[in-house]
């Protein structure tokens, strides 16, 4: 008989000492359930099933919300596979949220006493109470945002298109699932592209995908208190300016530089082109929609989108990338440095010098892992190094747009994008927390020493 509290139980006890691990390994599990199930044969449309290495994938890019495909969603796999995908990035989705949130939580009560006391006005959006609380408010967010959203896109697929009641409840469905969880993926081969000058689908779209991209703690906060911007936390600040600032940015840029680009946005009427601008935005930061011939696009265009994927959304949010959060706090670093400033404040808020260290630690982590994958795929298929970053970056931000590359690399290369869907779905999340949570004070101090710098 093994004893429960021996050696053994010892040795799993420190196999899984993190919660972040547990968050990581229960993905890890559901991501194989979901390629063993579209790997059978009734999961794909003719004779046979998949390949593995298409299940792996596309179960990955579902479960991370990413929107990647090497093979077009709608007519290769049948009804049943669809169900699995849509399913995968329902829990992905719900999962990422939950999660987050719930180390945020507990990050936020591993504090001190006075940690807390004094930043208790600040992290209303984070203490969310007990984990049932977390889960109940997340469900009735998910199920409010993508009821709404299917409810519109059905009705104007059944007044505006061609189509049937059960089609367009189908397709309406899927999408309203897809966009509210950052998901991508769409029934049509060619995406949003058939509704490039339709507001009321990209509007919806966009809409429902924005959402998702704030966070819960940010969706909570403003629920609660709408009408106080006085009182909102600095995370909610934070999140809601830097987005609406780089969204604002993205869809300027991009209306410019595409409006005479005849294979983009050249070939709408200039009345449609703000809205695929910012379409085209919305999508770049994390849900990975195109309502144009991405792979057309200029290579300024790239660039941007690449800094904006890169960026992605909201902390705990169906949103990928190093988040908003973190990129507003190394911003008011520099500026901080700029004006010689002992302490970096923001909103009237001191930040403490251990958040953004963090802030940087993740940031710079992220770019090291997007620089590696990129370099052993540019060195593998020799690529284009545009397009290849573009990929890349999109992999890891867990966008999922595409410059159309992925589907024609060889396997070993789209089992390293599935590897960065997976880290960059993971990544930034489980890093943050365990930084918080392993947060500790030295009992000493050495002396002070200044390199030279630049």
């Amino acid at each position: 008989m093994v004893d429960p509290t021996g050696p053994v139980a010892g040795n799993r006890r420190r196999l899984i000492r993190h919660p972040a691990q547990v968050v990581a390994l229960a993905f890890a599990a559901v991501a194989a359930l979901g390629t063993a199930l579209l790997w059978v044969p009734v999961a794909r449309r003719g004779p046979g099933g998949a390949e593995f290495v298409d299940a792996l994938f596309t179960a990955v890019s579902a479960l991370c919300v990413t929107g990647h495909v090497v093979v077009d969603t709608g007519s290769h796999w049948s009804g049943f596979g669809l169900v699995v995908i849509l399913a995968l990035a329902q829990v992905g989705g719900f999962g990422i949220m939950t999660s987050a949130s719930l180390l945020g939580v507990l990050a936020t009560r591993r504090l001190g006493l006075r940690t807390r006391m004094l930043t208790a006005t600040e992290s209303r959006g984070l203490e969310l109470g007990d984990v049932r609380a977390v889960l109940a408010g997340v469900v009735r967010v998910s199920l409010v945002v993508e009821l709404a959203t299917a409810v519109v896109l059905t009705a104007r697929l059944l007044l505006g298109y061609e189509v049937s009641v059960l089609d367009a409840l189908r397709e309406g469905v899927f999408l309203a699932v897809s966009a509210f969880n950052n998901a991508g993926f769409v029934l049509r081969s060619d995406s949003m592209v058939d509704f490039a000058d339709d507001p009321w689908m990209c509007g919806a779209v966009m809409v429902a995908s924005t959402l998702g991209g704030l966070g819960f703690p940010v969706l909570l906060e403003l629920r609660r208190r709408l009408g106080q911007p006085r009182q909102w936390s600095l995370h909610t600040k934070l999140t809601l300016v830097t987005g609406a600032a780089l969204t604002v940015f993205g869809w300027v840029f991009l209306t410019v530089n595409e409006w005479r680009n005849p294979a983009t946005f050249g070939a709408l009427e200039w009345w449609a082109r703000p809205l695929a601008g910012l379409f085209q935005t919305t999508a770049t930061r994390s849900s990975g929609f195109n309502s144009v011939d991405v792979s057309q696009m200029n290579g300024g265009s790239w660039l941007v989108m690449d800094v904006l994927m890169f960026i992605g959304g909201g902390s705990a949010s169906t949103a990928g990338g190093i988040k908003v959060t973190t990129f507003a706090l190394l911003l008011v670093v520099v500026f901080a440095e700029f004006r010689g400033e002992r302490t970096i404040a923001v909103f009237a808020r001191t930040v403490p010098d251990r958040v953004y260290r963090q802030a940087l630690t993740v940031a710079l982590v992220s770019l090291s892992v997007v620089v590696v994958g990129t370099l052993v795929i540019v060195e593998v298929t020799r690529s284009p190094l545009d397009a290849t970053l573009f990929e890349v970056v999109s992999a890891f931000a867990t966008v999922g747009l595409s410059s159309g590359l992925v589907a024609t690399w060889p396997e070993s290369c789209q089992l390293v994008i599935a590897l960065l869907m997976f880290l960059g779905r993971l990544g930034p999340i489980t890093l943050g927390a365990a930084l918080a949570l392993r947060e500790r004070r030295r009992l000493y101090e050495f002396p002070e020493g200044r390199p030279i710098i630049g």
